[in-house]
């Protein structure tokens, strides 16, 4: 006969429970290798499961009946405490043991059937009356449910968490009562302020909206990623669930605040949750979150982006995440910064930097400007083109990579060379950043061959050369000299066109007015006299130019004639700067009009004007520097 009344209490021995009853168990019941010898009447009058089980084992002969709950919901200890409860004793409900219990309960069919006010109904009452109407209760109930999912999400637990969190997220903070993490201890019941536990009346404003970002980042990243998908068909804004996301892999992926400048929002306190961080595989969570991020474009996203990219890369995720990861960043790559792009080289390569990724997203983000290659430049002002200014911000930045890891030894001509052709020839106005790249380029590796240079020289168009740049290739002695006599010749072109532009504005405005114009346009005698005088100044600028644009031909024709006699007698040059040597010309003083915007760099040396022409040609040369 089962035991009359409540009992005393239970003792343990070992790994068995025994209960203080004077009469002898008749069932023991097995849960996670810890033995229970307890009275079969309590337990079949409130679980259905152990009495189906004792009803099926009647015809057995064996004294002691033994049962084996397998995977029951929370372990032995949760089994302990549904004992308790079965024996009369009084079960507590907590946020955090609510959610074990309502799955227990179920798992051992404690319905009203089988006895009143039962341990299920107990369990769903507490559920909806105090953990669904608060945002501490709610979080914290979640969070329980990871080891009990399946059946958590049998019972609809789960869902009914994230409909909650998700209007309370919608809702103003203030009406939620205690507690919320972003008020921390300093907030009562009722929402105002304490003051040595004094309710002072005052409340607490905020009109922050990452007050909930700290607290679901100690979700399990299956949950975390249910909650993010509940909010998103509530109609959260997607700006608030990127933030949300960017927090969370923060928290988890310990190197992505190195790139980040540190975490957003404010700094909270938890310890009135009194919560654990949740334990994350970090490539899982990288393999997964690029699935959940919305589309989305910034700043801050596009090197939050290239920082999980350095995170993929070190942790070695799929090839699928990775190229997900390299088309987010190249369609927004114009937002992104050079030193963000300065990724290391994890794999086994010898270069330092990981130029081919780069150079994917170089191409992710040509192939998105697709407007590009369909419209005519005769028919459209690519200047004006919203689509033209991305490609020159992106062709600039790519300079600029460029310009970066040319100094790495290890980098290849050929590697350099397709970095410098990812983007089409109409993405810059100018090559100056090129030239400076390949200037580096060319001081780090000395021991490329005269061929190799030429090869490579010829990705710039001389002709989009500033005069500031020209001046400074003219007399590098890292350029071949079929390159430097290229740049001379342009140079020259430049200087005339420049001249004849200045010729023809001078002509413009000595020209003589209609009358119409006269009558209209009155000016005093005073101004006209400024005006001529400046006129003079000009016309004998202009004189100076010529006569100097006239002395730069006859030089020219002077290196082409040298020119001519050089290939006919091979063995007679033993170096390209011996033939400079042989030329003897003047160099022209370098333009002080200098396009700092597009040269990076400081100014090159001026060019020095030589009086006679020497024996030598090595002038040519002998003024080069380094224009970086």
């Amino acid at each position: 006969m089962a035991p009359a009344g409540k009992i005393s209490g239970f003792h343990r021995e070992g790994n068995d429970w025994f209960c203080n009853a004077s009469l002898r168990s008749d069932i023991t019941v097995v849960v996670d290798e810890v033995n229970f010898h307890l009275h079969k009447f309590p337990l079949i009058s409130r679980c259905g499961k152990i009495a189906t089980i004792c009803e099926e084992s009647q015809s057995t002969t064996e004294e002691i009946l033994t049962v084996t709950l397998e995977e029951f919901p929370g372990g032995a200890d949760t089994f302990f405490i549904v004992v308790k409860f079965c024996y009369g004793g009084r079960v507590e409900f907590t946020p955090r043991n609510v959610v074990i219990l309502y799955c227990a309960a179920d798992y051992l069919c404690m319905t009203d059937d089988y006895g009143e006010d039962n341990l299920l109904s107990k369990s769903e009452s507490f559920f909806h009356k105090h953990i669904l109407r608060n945002w501490k209760d709610c979080i914290l109930a979640l969070q329980s449910c990871e080891p009990v999912i399946a059946r958590a999400d049998k019972l609809q637990i789960i869902s009914r968490c994230m409909n909650a969190l998700s209007v309370m997220i919608c809702t103003d903070p203030s009406l939620f009562g205690w507690p919320m993490m972003m008020y921390g201890s300093l907030q009562s019941p009722g929402g105002s302020i304490l003051w040595n536990g004094i309710n002072t009346g005052a409340r607490i404003q905020s009109n922050e909206s990452d007050w909930w970002f700290e607290d679901i980042s100690y979700l399990c990243f299956e949950l975390f990623e249910r909650l993010i998908q509940t909010m998103e068909a509530k109609g959260i804004t997607p700006e608030n669930l990127a933030r949300a996301i960017m927090y969370y892999c923060k928290k988890y992926l310990p190197g992505l605040g190195r790139w980040q400048g540190g975490q957003s929002g404010i700094s909270r306190s938890v310890a009135s949750f009194s919560m654990t961080p949740a334990t994350v595989n970090q490539r899982a969570l990288l393999e997964s979150v690029i699935k959940l991020l919305p589309e989305k474009k910034g700043k801050s996203f596009c090197r939050f982006l290239l920082g999980l990219l350095r995170v993929a890369l070190i942790l070695g995720v799929n090839h699928t995440c990775q190229d997900s990861l390299e088309r987010r960043i190249g369609v927004q790559l114009e937002l992104a910064t050079l030193d963000s792009l300065l990724i290391p080289s994890y794999s086994d390569s010898d270069t330092l930097y990981d130029s081919d990724c780069v150079e994917r997203m170089i191409h992710h983000f040509v192939s998105s400007e697709t407007s590009l290659t369909s419209i005519s430049p005769t028919s459209f002002d690519l200047d004006t083109s919203p689509s033209f200014g991305r490609l020159k911000r992106v062709a600039k930045l790519v300079d600029n990579y460029i310009a970066e890891v040319a100094s790495d030894v290890n980098l290849k001509p050929t590697k350099f060379r397709s970095l410098a052709e990812a983007l089409p020839g109409s993405s810059r106005s100018l090559h100056d950043g090129l030239y400076r790249a390949l200037d580096i380029y060319f001081k780090s590796h000395s021991w490329l061959s005269e061929k190799e240079r030429e090869q490579l020289c010829s990705i710039i168009d001389f002709q989009k050369l500033s005069i500031d740049a020209c001046a400074h290739a003219s007399q590098n002695e890292r350029l071949p000299l079929r390159v430097v006599l290229q740049v001379l010749f342009f140079e020259q072109m430049q200087l005339r066109t420049a001249l004849a532009g200045c010729l023809h504005l001078l002509d413009t405005e000595t020209a003589p007015a209609g009358p119409n114009e006269a009558t209209g346009q009155r000016i005093q005698r005073d101004g006209w006299v400024t005006v001529v005088r400046e006129n003079q100044v000009l016309k004998t600028d202009m004189e100076r130019m010529r006569s100097r644009v006239v002395e730069l031909e006859e030089e020219f024709s002077q290196i082409k004639e040298e020119m001519k006699k050089v290939t006919k007698s091979h063995s007679y040059i033993s170096s390209p700067r011996f033939l400079a040597r042989g030329i003897g010309c003047k160099l022209l003083p370098r333009s002080s009009n200098v396009e700092h915007d597009i040269l990076e760099s400081t100014a090159p040396t001026p060019r020095a004007s030589v009086e006679q022409a020497q024996p030598s040609t090595r002038s040519l040369h002998r003024k080069s520097s380094s224009l970086f």
